[in-house]
């Protein structure tokens, strides 16, 4: 069964680190699902590894649910949070609460995240008040990343370092079960994890954040566009698919694929169909 909010919470009290992982479609979501995976997150990541878009921006609400749903049907006793994308709610709180039901109702979304600190705290908890669980999302914010100067840590210094954990307080003030810290020093992210009650979960903010999540197809090296540098690879499948499928085209082409064993052989005799 999906763990609660209750559950996610006391892991960071026991100090039980938290695993966490994208997921994009029913079958990935069906494997890790079987791995003991903590959290899902259906992240608007997929628009660059899944739809081929250069950022996050382009990716719709419409995305968001489409691919919500396919992991939870793979994983339908998983939890799952679902990224809120950009539009869904720089728009005002009735929209942010539509959409963030949308992802309850709909996608079968345990939680949503959004990105932002303190100038997104009255939709975290307006959120929160609606009955919808909600993660913060702190450090380099990609919807946003054209505004912090590009893909580049964020809290390099003690005013933007200060103004981070000001906002990591509000976030869990308004309401947020647990806050993701991207791209952030280690020894801020420490601080911050140690100033909050609930857990933190660092993607390139070093190993004393509550919990980790990476991009599954970064991690499986499935993504090749470019690999950051707090990304681990524990496998390397695109090679892999590559010389699967130049080994299928080649069996094609020289007709050894298929073989007797993948056809099917009855007991008619269709030798009347012939002119």
């Amino acid at each position: 069964m999906a763990k609660t909010i209750q559950e996610i919470i006391a892991m960071k009290e026991a100090g039980s680190r938290i695993s966490m992982l994208t997921a994009y479609d029913a079958g990935m979501a069906r494997l890790m699902a079987d791995c003991g995976v903590d959290m899902f997150l259906v992240g608007d990541s997929l628009g660059m590894v899944v739809l081929g878009y250069d950022s996050t921006v382009p990716v719709t609400m419409d995305d968001m649910i489409h691919h919500a749903s396919a992991v939870r049907r793979g994983a339908p006793d998983s939890f799952i949070v679902g990224d809120m994308p950009f539009g869904s709610y720089q728009t005002g709180l009735r929209d942010s609460v539509k959409n963030g039901i949308r992802f309850v109702k709909e996608a079968g979304c345990d939680a949503v995240k959004l990105e932002g600190g303190k100038a997104v705290a009255d939709t975290v908890a307006e959120l929160v008040r609606s009955g919808i669980s909600v993660m913060g999302h702190l450090g380099l914010t990609p919807q946003t990343a054209s505004q912090l100067g590009g893909y580049k840590v964020q809290g390099k210094d003690l005013e933007s370092a200060s103004t981070m954990l000001e906002d990591a307080l509000a976030l869990q003030e308004a309401g947020a079960f647990s806050l993701v810290l991207e791209c952030v020093p280690s020894e801020l992210a420490a601080i911050i994890s140690q100033s909050l009650t609930i857990p933190t979960i660092g993607i390139g903010a070093g190993a004393d954040c509550d919990g980790q999540v990476l991009v599954v197809n970064d991690m499986l090296g499935m993504f090749e566009k470019f690999i950051p540098k707090f990304v681990k690879q524990y496998q390397q499948l695109a090679p892999m698919i590559r010389e699967g499928v130049k080994q299928y085209v080649s069996e094609v082409r020289d007709g050894s694929f298929p073989a007797s064993e993948q056809g099917f052989s009855v007991d008619t005799d269709y030798s009347t169909l012939q002119k």
